[in-house]
Parts: C-alpha cells; sequence; structure tokens
C-alpha cells in the first residue's frame, strides 16, 4: 500500500476526509479552529490567513480534516534547510479523535510525493500525551532539546511556563515509522539495567541517578492541568525535565521512545 492508499484508509476509517486548503474562506476557518484550541491573546495567534495564504501560494503545506461539513482538525508547514529534503511541520491542532493521526499521515504523504524524507515539529516535552503520541503512534524521536525557545506564549495552554522545545524528527522512510503509521506504535525495549533518572512520586519529580546505559525520564500525568492548580509542581517538572533530559541529549545521549510514562534515552558510554 502507497502511503498515500494508506492515508486515505487511515483516514476513511476515522470518519474523516483530509484535503489541501487554498481559500480565504478556509484559512479563516483554521484560524477559528485554532483559536478554539489555544485561546490566544491577540498578539500571539498560531497562525493567519495572511500566512497561510502565501504558505499554500508557494508551494508549502497547508490542509484540514473534516468530520462531514466541520473542520475537525489542521496543519500548516514550510519547507525547512537542507532545500529540498525537510518539511518543517509548524503547527497542527485538532478536536476530534483520531483526525491528528490522519492529518499526519496525509501529511507523511505529500511530503514523500514531494521527494521529502523527514518531518520535523517542535512539542512541549512536558506533555505526556504529546510524547506518545509523536514518539510512538508516529515513530519520530526528539533530536533536540531546546530551552525557551519561543520565549513567553501568550494562550490559555502555555501562558505562565517557559516554553522549552524539543525538535521532533519524523523520518519518513525508517521500517519503525512505517510500522507506526501501520498501525504497530513504536515501543523501545527497556533492559533490566536501565535507571531512573526522574521518577514521578506523589506528583513531583523526584531526580535519581543518570548514569545508566538507559535511563527513564517520567513526566507529570497532565501538565497542562498542573500549571491550572499547581504552578509551583509545574515549575519543578519544568526545571527537572530540562535538567535530566535535556542535560542527557546535551551529552549526547539518544532517545530511542516513550512509553509508560518515561521517555526512554540510551546514554553512549553509560556507567
Amino acid at each position: 500500500m502507497t502511503p498515500g492508499d494508506q492515508a486515505a484508509v487511515v483516514a476513511a476509517r476515522r470518519g474523516v476526509r483530509v484535503a489541501e486548503l487554498d481559500t480565504i474562506a478556509d484559512f479563516q476557518r483554521v484560524v477559528r479552529l485554532f483559536d478554539h484550541i489555544w485561546h490566544p491573546e491577540p498578539w500571539n495567534p498560531p497562525m493567519t490567513v495572511e500566512l497561510m495564504r502565501a504558505l499554500s501560494h508557494t508551494g508549502n503545506y497547508v490542509a484540514g480534516a473534516f468530520d462531514g461539513g466541520d473542520l475537525v482538525g489542521a496543519a500548516a508547514g514550510f519547507l525547512a534547510a537542507p532545500a529540498g529534503r525537510v518539511l518543517h511541520s509548524h503547527v497542527a491542532g485538532a478536536v476530534r479523535p483520531g483526525a491528528g493521526f490522519a492529518l499526519k499521515l496525509h501529511q507523511r504523504a505529500w511530503a514523500l510525493g514531494h521527494g521529502i524524507s523527514r518531518i520535523t515539529w517542535t512539542f512541549d516535552p512536558l506533555v505526556r500525551r504529546n510524547a506518545h503520541f509523536n514518539l510512538a503512534k508516529l515513530g519520530a524521536l526528539p533530536e533536540d532539546y531546546m530551552p525557551g525557545f519561543y520565549g513567553p506564549m501568550g494562550d490559555a495552554v502555555n501562558a505562565g511556563d517557559e516554553s522549552d522545545r524539543v525538535l521532533a524528527v519524523w523520518r519518513l522512510e525508517d521500517p519503525r515509522v512505517a510500522e507506526a503509521c501501520g498501525g504497530v506504535p513504536y515501543r523501545p525495549r527497556i533492559p533490566r539495567d536501565a535507571v531512573t533518572g526522574l521518577a514521578l512520586r506523589e506528583g513531583r519529580p523526584v531526580a535519581g541517578p543518570s548514569g545508566g546505559r538507559v535511563v527513564l525520564v517520567a513526566l507529570p500525568e497532565d501538565i497542562e492541568a498542573l500549571r491550572r492548580e499547581d504552578p509551583e509542581a509545574a515549575k519543578e517538572w519544568r526545571h527537572a525535565v530540562r535538567d535530566v533530559l535535556g542535560g542527557l541529549m546535551a551529552e549526547g545521549a539518544r532517545v530511542a521512545g516513550f512509553t509508560g510514562g518515561h521517555y526512554v534515552v540510551e546514554r553512549p558510554g553509560g556507567r
């Protein structure tokens, strides 16, 4: 099955239709959808009509997922360096279960059809459901940890927190990715000698040994709720994950996947 056929089958199974967007009316609907998801301040929209018009007109990626006549997901991205080989998916959001996965498979098929072998995007490393979606369901892997990447962000999801991000790299032709897109989530093997560099204990982060060959880094169950209900605990998690996960990646460690609420990190030359 070709990636395009696979994307069409998955979309049909999830009851959505995914298509590229190219009209002002469609772009206006995307802005309203993103406003509903992120509730941004007026000065901080995730995407504007004018930018989507420019992206679409210049051959970049702007697409939406529809449930009947309702727009239930959208994504926009632009070509990145190295030229002709990478698409950077700048923003994607969905409000219907299954629409996000259908969008990403459509994006993968679009990229491969344009000779592009990698898609990148950023995500907050503290958001557990996003880590599971990106690493397990899609087979992407974080390849860079970037503290405070966007600066202060004015929206209901990110307000009051620092905008640390990891760069997810989706290597579209990797067998791991192909299997994940075929419905087999990628779950890395955890060896018996793995150590827990960061644990979840009574809602708080607890640092542990991080010198092993394989290090597990836990995440809070719901960082977005924690930001609202216990900002100090949310801040603790931000700094703990930055120190442990960011520190390991800065030393050259490789994130091998995400399972059981933990990043699985392989550290070269672990003790």
